[in-house]
């Protein structure tokens, strides 16, 4: 894990991405979201078929710029400030499970974006359960080979208990979400943990339980979601069939509990995301999550009303 100065910006009231990367690399880093043509092992058959209940059929990487090792232009990175200057880009392999292929392959994705000067690292994202010893390692002998570039690996935990996990059709226990963190930890390369806000029939005790979890295995990073109902998912395709079938949040829901998890969450783990980006086209619930500003700027009010900086609950009931 990254050792960084931490000082909750008197911005902001949580330990945020930006303020991460001006802390570490002197400016700020852009994501380039990248899809790689991956599948998944729950939707090919060697775990399970039909992937997480709520994945896109693009393996949520609606936005993905399609890569196969070739060189990228500025044009290629479409939403992502093509006029920064270099070494301002993550190359963000987001779509489907990016560690799902032989190494030798894997080799020939990652190491263009660690040479290009366009890129100040990658960002892997991936299932714990697709981390053999043979890809833990290449990831630690590249990040060896390019000191000046770092290596994170993105992790959909979701949740902690067994039931939802099930529900979402996860397909692997928390043991092997907790071994995988390990060993990538010993490798050198940091971990930035997923979190599902508003799975059904989960508390808010049960989503605090999920970030002490994360507290205690001294986790990088974390991107906390809210539950998008997409067309395009399964989860989606219930909710068309039967709409009064699950709970949908509200935002005022939804900030409460984002709120909850800020105060309980480890000020030293950053926050890359506090709500998801769904697809307009194909979000069908729940539509306020279409006005980010306004989601973010609930929060912020919510976090000042209430006197909550990053940390700040841990200890209290």
């Amino acid at each position: 894990m990254l050792t960084v100065s931490v000082i909750i910006c008197h911005m902001e009231r949580w330990h945020t991405f930006p303020q991460y990367c001006r802390e570490t690399f002197g400016k700020k880093l852009y994501k380039v979201p990248l899809d790689a043509h991956m599948t998944c092992p729950n939707r090919d058959g060697t775990k399970g078929t039909g992937g997480c209940i709520f994945c896109s059929g693009r393996g949520s990487g609606e936005f993905a710029v399609s890569y196969d090792g070739q060189k990228l232009s500025r044009e290629d990175l479409v939403f992502n400030h093509t006029d920064a200057p270099e070494g301002s880009y993550i190359a963000y392999f987001q779509s489907f499970t990016n560690t799902y292929a032989p190494v030798q392959r894997l080799e020939q994705l990652y190491r263009p974006c660690l040479e290009d000067p366009l890129f100040a690292g990658i960002s892997v994202a991936t299932r714990p359960d697709c981390l053999p010893e043979e890809t833990v390692r290449l990831l630690r002998d590249l990040r060896k080979q390019y000191p000046d570039k770092f290596i994170w690996a993105e992790l959909g935990l979701q949740t902690i208990h067994e039931k939802s996990a099930l529900w979402m059709n996860r397909c692997y226990s928390l043991a092997v979400f907790d071994e995988s963190v390990k060993h990538l930890q010993d490798a050198g390369i940091d971990v930035i943990a997923h979190v599902i806000i508003g799975i059904p029939g989960e508390t808010e005790e049960d989503l605090l339980a999920t970030i002490a979890h994360l507290n205690a295995l001294g986790i990088s990073g974390i991107k906390m979601h809210l539950l998008h109902y997409l067309s395009d998912s399964r989860l989606g395709v219930q909710l068309k069939e039967d709409p009064d079938a699950y709970h949908i949040l509200s935002m005022e829901e939804y900030v409460s509990l984002v709120c909850a998890c800020i105060g309980h969450l480890d000020p030293d783990i950053v926050i890359h995301r506090l709500t998801g980006d769904g697809d307009r086209n194909t979000l069908l619930a729940p539509l306020w999550a279409n006005d980010k500003r306004r989601v973010i700027n609930s929060i912020r009010h919510e976090l000042k009303v209430r006197d909550i900086t990053q940390g700040s609950m841990i200890g209290y009931e």
